[in-house]
């Protein structure tokens, strides 16, 4: 057993940018979203999140290969190469800073709920308060970024990424879903009940994401690799892309074969423990809880590295995460994650509102690199082919329709 966990680290280790990004995109806010979806509509919605993984590689795939080719990140490569171009890319930097602090506020509140769970479980009913575990996360947070690199990012990830893929891949062997459900589910159609369309842009969102984007960009940079690395990169966004079908296709799925079945909606993440309990006992309930916690720490990382990162893309200084004005804005962002004590808004709708928000930013990500990729005094050899320039079309029009279910289902 310990070879096989050793193999897979290796074999996550090889797609760095792409293990960050699995961390960030399957957060609490996927895990909600998607198990969400699955109690109010079992698997119909299965189709819009097929359809989001497929655009998601092939925007990872424009974005890491425009970054490799010019040797520039996107926010720098938006300011230089568009005549108010430094417009587009200011609004993308706000944009994506607000609906990040929003949804850490979300992830915060939904793993301090859960590790409370987790210590009634194992304490007999211990009671911690909710603020107390936040600070606890908080600081230890704080204290890994101040004294860690971007490798012990990595590392970190790994564990959280191996732990929350078994876990829910473990629950989804106990609960048997239906599986000629999951194929129905390939069928698009959008059931005709209220919140569906703020589902469907929650899912874009939360996986065909903006932020995944301008930061593939990022951490392509991060990693070191250059023009020689295209074939890599390709690879790591495909397993990457891949990675998150399956694991938000099974939380999906866990939730469509145990909440949709018993009729019930999920307004708490807790109450989804809880119905664990009777077919694994409290084992069951902790696997999920470890999954769901795992979830939410390796979400957490990129989260509060977003703002130093596009700072320093947009005004093209080296990106050092320990410097003042880093830690800074990491102790700001950090600071966000006790809002969720304050708001009478229940982490879970705060994590699908911040979701679709996400879905609103999309055509201004999406518009931008297909100008750029097509443009030959930046890529020369490497200018984009026409299978290239058909999914970017294709994301560009699914763009423009979760947005517009975003806005339907925001006002």
């Amino acid at each position: 057993m310990p070879k096989l966990f050793k193999k897979i680290a290796i074999a996550l280790a090889a797609v760095g940018p792409g293990l960050f990004l699995i961390g960030y995109n399957i957060g609490t806010g996927s895990v909600t979203t998607m198990a969400k979806t699955g109690a109010e509509h079992g698997m119909e919605l299965f189709w819009a999140l097929v359809l989001s993984c497929i655009f998601t590689f092939v925007l990872m795939v424009a974005y890491g290969k425009l970054t490799l080719v010019s040797g520039k990140t996107a926010l720098t490569n938006f300011k230089q190469e568009f005549k108010y171009g430094w417009i587009l890319a200011l609004y993308i930097l706000i944009a994506l800073i607000i609906g990040e602090l929003l949804a850490l506020m979300g992830v915060m509140g939904i793993v301090a709920d859960l590790v409370q769970e987790a210590i009634r479980l194992l304490f007999n009913d211990l009671p911690v308060s909710r603020g107390w575990i936040i600070l606890v996360i908080a600081v230890a947070l704080y204290l890994l970024i101040w004294f860690g690199q971007y490798k012990t990012f990595e590392k970190v990830l790994t564990v959280f990424v191996i732990g929350m893929g078994l876990s829910f891949i473990v629950v989804f062997f106990m609960v048997k879903p239906d599986f000629s459900a999951i194929a129905q589910g390939l069928v698009p159609g959008i059931p005709d009940t209220p919140g569906a369309f703020g589902l469907v842009a929650a899912i874009a969102g939360t996986t065909c994401s903006a932020a995944v984007f301008i930061m593939r960009s990022t951490v392509v940079a991060e990693k070191g690799w250059g023009i020689k690395n295209l074939k890599d990169e390709k690879r790591d966004a495909f397993v990457s892309a891949g990675m998150m079908l399956l694991l938000s296709g099974v939380i999906m799925a866990v939730a469509a074969g145990t909440l949709h079945i018993m009729g019930l909606k999920l307004e708490n993440t807790v109450e989804m423990i809880h119905l664990f309990e009777p077919i694994g006992g409290n084992i069951a309930a902790f696997i999920l809880i470890l999954g769901i916690v795992g979830a939410g720490m390796s979400t957490i990382f990129p989260i509060v590295l977003i703002a130093p990162w596009l700072i320093a893309d947009y005004t093209g200084k080296p990106r050092n995460i320990h410097s003042k004005q880093s830690m800074i804005l990491i102790f700001a962002g950090m600071l966000f994650a006790f809002g969720t004590i304050f708001l009478k808004q229940r982490p879970p709708a705060l994590m699908v509102f911040s979701q679709a928000f996400q879905a609103c930013i999309l055509p201004a990500v999406a518009i931008p690199v297909l100008a750029l990729l097509n443009r030959k005094r930046l890529m020369n050899s490497h200018i984009a082919g026409w299978k290239m320039n058909l999914g970017v079309v294709a994301v560009i029009l699914f763009s423009f329709l979760t947005t517009y279910f975003a806005i339907t289902e925001l006002f």
